[in-house]
């Protein structure tokens, strides 16, 4: 597996972690999103431990870039960033894992090789989390924030990525739409929502799902 997040120290105590197994090796580290991406292609690893935020490509979108190009590498998504929006946008990215780096050594082992043979596997926190959101019928459209039901899917979908901070490239590249088709969708929901700008739009959001 190649493990990629840009703190040596975090990196150098998961290696020692997969040192102590027999069945799980690691065969590259990367510092960056690009170089995640480089040493997957030329490695090949069954599986890529990657954290969300690094320096160049952020670990969601080289999820998606290596799940286009080699669907059969594996991605377990392993970071601090617990909330619901990095964990959905990841899972739609292909990763078939999310775990935090607060974790214990168990429970991090278990997950790595539940997606290393092909199972999808949460932390408890995130699992629980999910579950009430999906079984909320008023998840999608909080009491306290009608304006967000007069969202269409699609207006929905791309305010989602920008609340995790994705440019209208970024979120072009991940829907397989057009970056002028992205910038109408984002006029239209600002409008909707009455904020200023796409910050505004994106705490609304996440305001939405604390309360």
């Amino acid at each position: 597996m190649i493990i990629a997040d840009d703190h040596p120290l975090f990196r150098k105590g998961v290696r020692n972690l997969l040192g102590t197994t027999e069945d799980l090796e690691v065969v590259g580290e990367a510092s960056s999103g690009d170089e995640a991406l480089e040493l997957a292609g030329t490695l090949q690893p069954d599986l890529v431990l990657m954290d969300i935020r690094m320096p160049g490509l952020n670990g969601i979108e080289v999820t998606r870039l290596i799940k286009q190009a080699y669907p059969h590498i594996e991605v377990l998504i392993l970071t601090m960033f617990r909330d619901d929006q990095s964990v959905f946008t990841a899972m739609r990215a292909g990763a078939k894992g999310y775990v935090l780096k607060d974790a214990d050594e168990d429970e991090l082992l278990q997950s790595i090789r539940m997606v290393g043979s092909g199972r999808a596997v949460f932390s408890s926190d995130i699992a629980g989390r999910m579950i009430h959101f999906f079984s909320s019928p008023t998840a999608a459209e909080p009491a306290n924030h009608p304006e967000l039901s007069e969202l269409t899917k699609r207006e929905l979908e791309i305010l989602q990525l920008i609340a995790v901070g994705d440019t209208n490239a970024q979120i072009s590249a991940q829907l397989n739409i057009s970056v002028k088709t992205v910038a109408n969708n984002v006029s239209n929901l600002l409008n909707k929502l009455q904020v200023a700008d796409r910050n505004e739009a994106g705490k609304l959001l996440q305001r939405s799902r604390e309360e």
